[in-house]
């Protein structure tokens, strides 16, 4: 609750329906980490959201689409809209910041994003006199894994935020770092605080499709190489021998979710810019391990790569029976959309599966510490964070 003569917390939730954004929502709404800790939400989703949202009903709650944060009438425009569709925006006390443009172009995507963080936190600022702290995600990115052959730490696992910036050229291709230093500047001297998450790859749910969601691409595939192939079919993992056996750390959505609201509730020790990797278990695991448990909540077995070679690329599958996926949307009455079009036919995939062919696994020590000096620290199995996001996909009516 708030202090005396403040306004009770009011979460406002930049992206709201995407991975990380949806599962910050949907936690806040169950009552995280007690039910009097928030007493408003604002979803804020640049699409209008579907209707299998899947959140609690609460009266927390109000969802608001249609705001761009990149229009072309600038600040005072923003605000304006903001101040029109957002009900109680006065009283905003905690920002989660989780939208995100892609741009093939580094410079582009530096360029949109940092306006899209400027923007938002500058109208949270301006319109409302009570903020306390700005969350904002990054990720592994910040430790070079998307230089690949030219990963710049392979001696310096497990990853730990106190690493320098990755080297030149890519240090000026990555966007976190300008996003980072610019909430750096502004808020100095302020009333709130900020801090920075890093997840590597983020297993979890989303009501709308969206190219970077790794389990729903297995989702899909899995559900329709179930009815094709039949049930107990050995499944080829995609990537290669090498991947197979690599060392990383998952981060399911309710793990960061959870640490992100903890994390803005305790500006003492998790805020001025603090930097805190977030992942599932402290204990990294490889490809050999999730496969088979991700593929036996299909009725499947999965198995590694042949030799020499990779098992069948998800989307490449899926296209070549969309007539089937189709028959079973039907069959089973399920959301249409998923399969079939740009954003299930990305290459996601085969990034994380086939590209990142090197161990690239996170020490948890200071998100463990920070977890302690509130609780306990949160540690899910595979089991449980990859079923859990099948399970709302199933409830979502996305696969049978």
């Amino acid at each position: 609750m708030g202090s005396t003569g403040s306004p009770n917390n009011h979460a406002l939730v930049f992206g709201a329906t995407g991975i990380q954004g949806w599962a910050v929502t949907n936690q806040l709404l169950k009552g995280y980490p007690s039910s009097d800790s928030f007493d408003k939400v604002t979803a804020l989703a640049n699409r209008p959201p579907s209707e299998n949202l899947l959140w609690p009903s609460s009266e927390k709650l109000q969802i608001v689409s249609g705001i761009n944060l990149l229009n072309e009438d600038g600040q005072e425009a923003l605000e304006k809209q903001m101040k029109e569709k957002v009900p109680g925006i006065e009283t905003v006390t905690h920002v989660f910041f989780f939208a995100y443009i892609f741009k093939e172009d580094p410079s582009e995507e530096i360029s949109v994003n940092v306006e899209l963080l400027k923007r938002a936190i500058t109208a949270a600022e301006n319109l409302s006199k009570h903020l306390k702290f700005v969350l904002l995600p990054t990720g592994t990115k910040a430790y070079g894994v998307q230089c690949l052959a030219d990963f710049p730490f392979a001696d310096k696992l497990p990853l730990s935020e106190d690493l320098p910036r990755i080297p030149e050229p890519w240090q000026s291709q990555n966007f976190y770092y300008n996003q980072t230093d610019w909430l750096e500047s502004q808020s100095s001297g302020k009333q709130w605080t900020w801090c920075e998450v890093r997840p590597d790859v983020v297993v979890g749910f989303v009501p709308n499709n969206n190219v970077y969601c790794l389990a729903q691409t297995l989702a899909t595939y899995l559900s329709c190489y179930r009815e094709v192939e039949g049930e107990g079919a050995e499944v080829q993992f995609p990537g290669n021998e090498k991947s197979w056996k690599i060392l990383s750390n998952d981060s399911s959505q309710d793990v960061i979710a959870r640490f992100c609201i903890h994390a803005v509730l305790h500006p003492e020790a998790c805020g001025q810019g603090k930097a805190f990797n977030v992942a599932d278990n402290s204990q990294p695991s490889s490809w050999s391990e999730k496969w088979p448990v991700i593929c036996e909540f299909f009725g499947l077995k999965g198995v590694g790569p042949p030799s020499g070679g990779s098992g069948p690329r998800p989307p490449t599958y899926l296209s070549d029976h969309l007539e089937q996926w189709k028959k079973i949307e039907k069959k089973h009455s399920l959301a249409t959309g998923r399969v079939g079009n740009e954003r299930s036919l990305g290459g996601f995939d085969y990034f994380i599966m086939t590209m990142f062919d090197f161990d690239r696994h996170l020490d948890l020590s200071k998100e463990i510490k920070a977890w302690n000096q509130g609780g306990k620290a949160e540690e899910i199995d595979t089991k449980t964070a990859w079923w859990t996001t099948f399970e709302r996909f199933r409830e979502a009516k996305i696969i049978p």
